[in-house]
């Protein structure tokens, strides 16, 4: 029976875990999809009217759009404590920080517009995504966005599936492959005007660059109202006519968009079909409608906690019991936020009521529960009878357990932990678990996974302040600004008898309200500490206050701490050795300007040798980036040791795009199985500074044409002048949890099962006929050491570069000798046209090999254009370069002599025959070039600036258009 009950669990378990973490897929609906309205947003009832219309609406063009496969089944609003005026339910595991979609004011980059913060590149999952109160409520923006359902599904394609924008404001327009300038868009089809919108425009119409061939600044794509075409939603979701994605039927793979340059040239739809999501739903048979979505209605409330804290004699083991209490005391004098309701059970055999739930509204009550902690250990452990005990606690507030939290403290190893899992999971109750040393029981992170809490682990080691830190990080996100927690800084150390440790406390601007200097240690009185600010003024132990039971004191600094270096001092006193910490907290100094802040998470689809852990950090000062910051992921082992892994925003290897203010890194090294504690330290260096963010925004619509007639929307609004600017010095940690490795094998340091990194960054270009490559080079496991060889192929398709790679062209690439990870590298060949009057377009990518002949995955693709050279394109006439748009003509006339003198340096130093036609409406010239010159024309060829590493092929198909040709004049 206990068995049958134990599967029961287990399989109960499973079913949960796919619920509290995610947007969840059953049976063709989305379900569990959190909408959650920040707290800064004032109430009105008409927010909720506007989400429950466009979620809807949304649900109609995403069932069609994805041929009757997906709808919106149930969706949770989840609004602010303070909101009151409608019916709302009581969340359970629903959370801020857990919601799919934002409703918060316009942030500096992006005012109105909708974006979604997505980092983790193509086919996976964004973060969130962002809309504003006036987004939902003035149809003002409707001619600019289009209809609001529409855009949803625009942001969710990017949310649920990974696909990215296909417009491109930075570069609207593009040379393509027939020399024909076409907007940057999708699909190639869609047709329109192009328009001046600045006074450089020459008499207000559009001119080409002769330098370039492409359109000057100043003109803009308008598209006709009304389009044969259906798409595509992730171009201009605005137009009525569109409402699909595009195919490969109609992707246009030259457009200079994020959609290309991050998922290789795949079309919309192709990635979508490649989801999860889409492979395992079929079509639902039929024509009607898919079922209205349901909508329920969720207020946040006041904290309901309790502590569950393990007294067995496992914890009796080193430090583990003191440094718990030490910990324990911390949260509930400074952490928890005041207005909560915090009770306090600990259990061995049997569980004990150490403290009713009690209200957080003075230092009293804070004090009178630390007194409440224990003091002794004993006995043998079960944690249900502590669950148990520490559910009845939060049921004792208003007979309801559902969304209180339960932070469970843990050191030893219960046997019976499957048999309360049903209780746990029925309660509706959220559970924190950490794992207390290296013998915590393996099943407790399942209550964990199981009710969408947070996981922690501390090693036995005295000096870690990862359990400390646990209890830093147990606290809700969606506070208003004022009540945000920082932790500026966290150290633990070990000091010999009357020796010191010294350190910085940087105290940035952003930052400085109830600002905590928090002192630990092991034993006696407190150690001597002097604390100093930056004008001089010395803090010392008579300005503290001071907890001897636990061991913790405290300095709060009166009013706002001054901005700029504070250094402290901590000397021990005792008569041993012992332990010292100090923890630095502060909360915003403004109500209005927003603190840096550091957030993180890892990925969690399994840790293999073919899959790392990959961590991400984003810091950021409210919504602008902030780059160039040195970010370090340190990780703690049950053992003890660290490993330490610098974390990159330069858009290579484990990092999606550069400067972006997301800091990423592969983490794979571990040296045995296990549970693994993680945090990230963050400090500014002299090249920081605050960016705009680059997030997936829907396009801001500037006009259309309607019947032949241009109708421009109102301008797009600057909500605030910004430009990139340096920052000053700052330091931030966050503990972002625990994880466990399984897969380390023994004597697994000995071989090299780690494959080089993929490559994410290469790029390409044309410069003197010659293709250039740059990428920035992987390690030999994965972007540490240097990979052994690189091989590069070349085809005139980029499907076949993805999924035959070694099908493709060959470039000769023994002369790279690949550099150190991290390095960037530079790679050329020549193109040589042999085929008449058509124009080029090579599609290149690249893969890394190691020492173990391991091979990365093939990078992403990249293409050179050379475009077919015609006399009318002497003209430069729009009208003839694009023929199927309506557009401003002009021409600008160029001499004969202008034509040879652009034409003969190229053309003569190239070394086999080819043919190009100069086309005109009357005649043709035919140019061929020379196979040798005169020593002054040789040395002219060699001036010019040509890159060093040349290599060549010679036995490619004449379907791929390219002949390469070696130089050996170098």
């Amino acid at each position: 029976m206990q068995a049958a009950m134990y599967l029961l669990s287990l399989a109960v378990l499973c079913w949960k875990l796919q619920q509290v973490y995610s947007v969840q897929l059953r049976d063709h609906g989305y379900e569990d999809v959190i909408i959650a309205v920040h707290p800064q947003v004032p109430e009105n009832p008409q927010i909720i009217t506007a989400i429950k219309d466009m979620v809807s609406e949304a649900s109609f063009y995403l069932f069609n759009s994805t041929k009757r496969r997906f709808f919106y089944r149930e969706v949770k609003i989840l609004v602010p404590n303070t909101w009151q005026s409608l019916n709302f339910q009581r969340p359970r595991y629903e959370a801020h920080q857990k919601a799919s979609v934002m409703i918060s004011n316009p942030n500096f980059s992006y005012g109105n517009d909708p974006y979604t913060l997505h980092y983790k590149g193509c086919g996976n999952k964004g973060k969130y995504i962002h809309f504003t109160p006036d987004f939902l409520m003035d149809d003002n923006l409707l001619p600019v966005y289009g209809p609001r359902g529409k855009v949803f599904l625009h942001e969710w394609a990017h949310f649920q599936w990974g696909v990215f924008d296909e417009y491109n404001y930075e570069k609207p327009f593009f040379l393509s492959v027939d020399n024909e300038i076409k907007a940057t868009r999708c699909s190639s089809e869609m047709v329109g005007m192009y328009v001046c919108k600045k006074r450089s425009c020459s008499d207000g119409e559009c001119i080409i660059d002769p330098l370039t061939g492409n359109l000057e600044e100043g003109c803009m794509f308008l598209a006709n109202s009304n389009q044969k075409g259906k798409s595509s939603i992730m171009y201009m979701q605005s137009l009525s006519s569109i409402v699909e994605f595009c195919t490969e039927q109609d992707h246009d793979k030259e457009a200079p968009n994020m959609q290309n340059k991050i998922c290789s040239y795949r079309s919309s739809w192709d990635v979508i079909k490649s989801s999860a999501d889409f492979k395992s739903t079929k079509p639902i048979l039929g024509t009607g409608p898919p079922p209205p979505p349901s909508f329920l209605l969720l207020r946040s409330r006041a904290r309901v906690i309790c502590l569950v804290l393990d007294i067995s004699d496992n914890m009796a083991k080193g430090q583990q019991f003191h440094r718990l209490r030490q910990a324990s005391a911390i949260f509930l004098q400074q952490l928890v936020e005041p207005g909560s309701y915090v009770g306090i059970v600990t259990f061995n055999e049997t569980a004990e009521v150490k403290s009713t739930l009690r209200h957080i509204v003075s230092e009293d009550v804070r004090w009178n529960l630390t007194s409440c902690l224990p003091d002794t250990v004993r006995g043998g452990m079960s944690v249900c009878e502590g669950i148990s005990a520490g559910l009845q606690v939060n049921k004792g507030l208003d007979g309801i357990i559902e969304g209180s939290e339960i932070i469970l403290a843990v050191s030893g190893r219960d046997t019976s932990l499957p048999t309360c899992l049903t209780n746990v999971l029925g309660s509706g109750s959220v559970i924190h678990t950490i794992a207390v040393g290296h013998d915590a029981d393996p099943e407790l992170e399942s209550l964990t996974e199981s009710t969408g809490g947070k996981m922690f682990f501390t090693s036995n080691n005295k000096d870690s302040d990862n359990l400390i830190g646990a209890f830093t990080e147990i606290f809700p996100v969606n506070k208003d600004p004022p009540d945000l927690l920082t932790k500026i800084t966290s150290v633990q150390r070990l000091i010999e008898v009357e020796g010191h440790f010294s350190g910085l406390v940087i105290m940035d601007k952003t930052v400085g309200n109830d600002t905590v200097f928090t002192i630990t240690w092991e034993a006696g009185d407190p150690p001597y500490v002097i604390i100093r600010d930056p004008s001089g003024f010395n803090y010392t132990n008579e300005n503290f206050d001071h907890n001897l039971l636990c061991q913790v004191s405290y300095l709060k600094i009166p009013g706002m701490s001054q901005a700029g270096f504070w250094t402290y001092i901590i000397t021990n006193t005792l008569k041993k050795s012992q332990v010292v910490g100090i923890l630095v907290t502060s909360r915003p100094s403004s109500s209005t300007i927003p603190p840096i802040t550091i957030s993180g998470e890892w990925t969690d689809e399994g840790i293999t040798p073919e899959q790392p852990m990959t961590v991400f950090a984003e810091f950021k000062q409210g919504h602008i980036a902030v780059q160039g910051a040195n970010v370090t992921a340190v990780i703690e082992s049950e053992s003890g040791d660290p490993i330490i892994v610098t974390l990159k925003d330069n858009g290579a290897g484990a990092d999606t795009l550069r400067n972006d203010g997301i800091y990423s890194g592969y983490i794979f090294l571990f040296p045995k199985n296990g549970r693994y504690a993680l945090k990230i330290l963050a400090k500014s260096t002299n090249t920081t500074s605050l960016v705009p963010a680059l997030n997936n925004a829907a396009m801001y619509v500037p006009g259309y044409i309607e019947n032949g007639t241009i109708n421009m929307n109102p301008p797009k609004p600057i909500v605030t002048s910004f430009e990139q600017r340096s920052i000053e010095p700052f330091s931030r940690i966050h503990f972002l949890g625990s994880f466990k490795v399984s897969y380390v094998l023994e004597n697994m340091e000995n071989k090299d099962i780690f494959p080089p990194c993929r490559i994410v960054d290469l790029e390409a270009r044309l410069q003197n006929d010659y293709a250039i490559l740059t990428w920035t080079a992987p390690g030999d496991n994965y972007d540490q050491g240097s990979a052994s060889s690189y091989d590069i192929r070349m085809s005139n398709s980029p499907s076949e570069l993805q999924q035959h790679f070694p099908m493709a062209v060959v470039v000769n690439t023994s002369s790279v000798h690949p550099k150190p990870a991290g390095s960037r590298e530079t790679f050329s060949f020549k193109l040589h046209n042999g085929t008449g009057d058509r124009g080029i377009i090579l599609y290149i990518a690249i893969r890394a090999t190691d020492k173990a002949a391991q091979q990365s995955p093939v990078s992403n693709v990249v293409h050179v254009t050379r475009h077919v050279l015609q006399l009318k394109d002497l003209n430069f006439a729009i009208s003839s370069a694009v023929p199927r748009f309506n557009t401003t003509v002009i021409v600008i006339s160029l001499s004969v002599l202008s034509l040879c003198l652009l034409l003969g340096g190229g053309l003569y130093c190239w070394r086999k025959q080819a043919s190009f036609q100069l086309l005109s409406d009357a005649h043709s010239i035919e140019l061929q070039e020379f196979y040798t010159g005169t020593p002054k024309q040789e040395a002219l060829c060699k001036d010019q600036e040509l890159p060093m590493h040349v290599t060549s092929t010679d036995d490619i198909s004449e379907e791929t258009v390219i002949i390469l040709e070696e130089r050996t004049d170098f």
